[in-house]
Parts: C-alpha cells; structure tokens; sequence
C-alpha cells in the first residue's frame, strides 16, 4: 500500500480528510456522524511484547507472515475481535474486545470493565464463525435504511471493519454475534 493509500485509509477510519486527492463523500447508507464508535475500532492488533506488527515481520517468537497474509500461529493475547455497540433507546456506547486465548473485556460506558475467558470450545467456534468464507462476503456498510433507536455494531477482525446496524444481520454475521461471549454484542447501558 503506497503511503497516500496509508494516510487514506487512516483518513476514512478517523472519518477526516486525507489531504491525498479529493475528498470522497460516505457510502449510501453508512452510518450518521452522531452514531460514530465512541473510541473508533482499532486497526491494529496487540502484539507480543518484542514483537512488531508490521507484514513480513516476526510477529510472535518464531513467527513470520507474508505481506498481507493472516499470522499462522497468531500470539494468545492478540486481539481476535473486537466489536463496539453504539445508540438504543438509552444511547449506549460499549466495547467488547476477544482475544485469540478466548480471554475477553467488555465495557460499558463509564461502569468497570467486565473480563472473562471462554472455554476453549467457545473460542474455537467464535473463530470459526469469523474465518467461514461467507462472513468474509457480509457487507462493510449497511445496506439497508436504519432503524430507529436502533444500535450499529462496528466488527473489526483483521483489520477489516464491518458495520452493521439492527435492520440487517446476514447469517454469517449473525453466527459471530452468537459466539461472542456473555450472548453477543454489549448492549447493555
């Protein structure tokens, strides 16, 4: 990715201009600027301490991946996914993040945070539900009309981002709202 790709793709992210061409205006039907993440998704994954995140580089003791390829043996404590909850009725603005040992944190507005670990078998299906080829095809943006007093949900599993909103919940993304731990995404105030 050439360096204005880079600052583009940050750009688009933050939800700013990226000073590399003309300002592109937002997809048909993406989200409301007032129903941004409350702390946008992160792009990057937590990595080993001595490890780098960058592609092609040792990411875990022993671990190499190609650019642009998936970690073979990916550290326990990087993130899987993670998953912020925003609007309802009482306005929430929670965050979930699951790692690849299946240990989690939620949070929920200004209350503590919430930890946990899944068994190994509920991790093993959350990951499963998040590399089956079809969630790979679920939308980036919502598609269909919001809904009112609805919540959008901000998935981001290696490096992409999904936004979906309560009108729309294709299979596969619905399968990974079932794996997640303590019965889907945080939408509790």
């Amino acid at each position: 990715m050439t360096w204005c790709g880079t600052l583009l793709l940050v750009g688009v992210l933050v939800g700013g201009a990226s000073g590399c061409g003309p300002e592109t205006p937002p997809a048909p039907g993406g989200p409301p600027s007032v129903s941004a993440p409350a702390e946008p998704p992160s792009t990057a994954t937590a990595t080993a301490p001595g490890a780098t995140a960058t592609p092609g580089a040792t990411t875990a003791p022993g671990t190499t991946t190609a650019p642009g390829s998936p970690t073979a043996d990916p550290h326990p404590a990087e993130v899987l996914v993670e998953v912020v909850v925003n609007g309802g009725l009482a306005g929430v603005r929670n965050k979930l993040v699951v790692h690849y040992d299946g240990s989690w944190t939620s949070r929920s507005g200004t209350k503590a945070p919430r930890t946990g670990r899944q068994t190994p078998a509920e991790a093993a299906e959350l990951r499963a539900a998040l590399e089956d080829p079809a969630y790979a095809r679920v939308p980036e943006r919502p598609t269909g009309g919001p809904v009112f007093d609805g919540f959008q949900y901000y998935v981001t599993y290696r490096h992409r981002l999904v936004v979906s909103g309560d009108g729309e919940r294709p299979a596969a993304l619905q399968r990974v709202f079932a794996a997640l731990p303590e019965g889907g995404p945080p939408t509790n105030p």
